[in-house]
């Protein structure tokens, strides 16, 4: 028998919606002219034979997005395509909406939204459903991870609103949307990540195997330039994990025989040269005799470490 979480996400948006009390309207006939964008009025009977016109139509100029929405970036190219399927077969599937002041507000289509507006078509198909704010945060991020549309990024910012917007539990938002507490705590590591590095995760340059092993580097210039390091090589995660445990500090063996207080200074003199050089640095050092390694990636690297170290062309 299946568990529990793995059902109540299988069901999909309708399992959660069902769940959500559906608001009663009794849509007003068709008018040949466009109704006032107030509730009432903007929702309409049903024009056209598509599939999703089995639900009340409204107005998409009555339609405002959601404030929860956890996709950060819709792709025009993704909008042309939905808008050309559209106009082709019609609307599959209608949007979920709740009463919200004089409009309505979205819970679940934000794309199917926006390419209506594409088409510059008045009215939309639509599920109306009364759900509180939690309930529809779960539902939106629910019907973008059974899409498949979310990067890692945004698929963490969103279990990271249902924990900050509505004082859940990792335990509790795990269950608004059928995820293990694993999962969603796993996620919500990535948001520790820097800004750049989390940039990379976004745009698919590094995946999450690859964040989780950088995680395990403290410094974040080192983290960075690691970060680099693995796009430009296109390196495994298990690459990567060599990588990261070759620069960890302390694999040196003439560091190891350092007193613990001069370790300690070593490994601080190579954060700030790393972090200044942008570059590994690694600093070999004894009472009377030291080195200091500098790593360069081909001949433009060398050339930009030699003005910075102020070396005469």
């Amino acid at each position: 028998m299946p568990a529990p979480q793995k059902t109540r996400l299988g069901r999909g948006l309708g399992g959660l919606i069902a769940s959500a009390v559906p608001a009663t309207s009794s849509p007003a006939a068709a008018a040949p002219t466009p109704p006032s964008p107030t509730p009432p009025s903007a929702v309409r009977n049903p024009q056209s034979a598509a599939p999703a016109t089995a639900y009340p139509e409204i107005l998409v100029s009555a339609i405002e997005p959601s404030p929860y929405q956890a996709r950060r970036e819709f792709a025009p190219e993704q909008i042309d395509e939905l808008a050309d399927s559209i106009r082709a077969e019609g609307l599959l599937q209608p949007v979920v909406v709740r009463r919200h002041g004089e409009k309505f507000q979205l819970i679940a289509g934000e794309r199917r939204w926006r390419a209506f507006q594409k088409l510059e078509l008045k009215t939309i198909p639509a599920r109306l459903v009364e759900a509180s704010n939690a309930s529809a945060a779960a539902i939106g991020l629910i019907e973008n991870l059974q899409r498949e549309g979310l990067n890692p990024i945004e698929e963490a910012h969103g279990y990271a609103s249902l924990v900050r917007d509505f004082d859940l539990t990792q335990d509790a938002a795990a269950q608004r949307v059928g995820k293990g507490r694993a999962t969603v705590a796993n996620a919500l590591r990535l948001l520790s990540l820097d800004a750049e590095l989390q940039g990379f995760l976004a745009k698919n340059l590094l995946t999450v195997g690859h964040a989780k092993v950088l995680l395990g580097v403290a410094d974040a210039a080192q983290r960075a330039l690691l970060a680099r390091r693995i796009i430009e090589g296109g390196l495994s995660v298990r690459a990567a994990e060599q990588l990261v445990s070759s620069h960890k500090p302390g694999t040196s063996s003439r560091r190891r025989k350092l007193p613990a207080a001069d370790a300690a200074a070593v490994a601080d003199v190579e954060k700030k040269l790393t972090s200044h050089l942008g570059a590994r640095v690694a600093v070999q050092h004894s009472p009377k005799l030291g080195k200091i390694i500098i790593e360069y990636r081909g001949n433009e690297d060398l050339q930009r470490l030699l003005e910075k170290l102020g070396v005469p062309s």
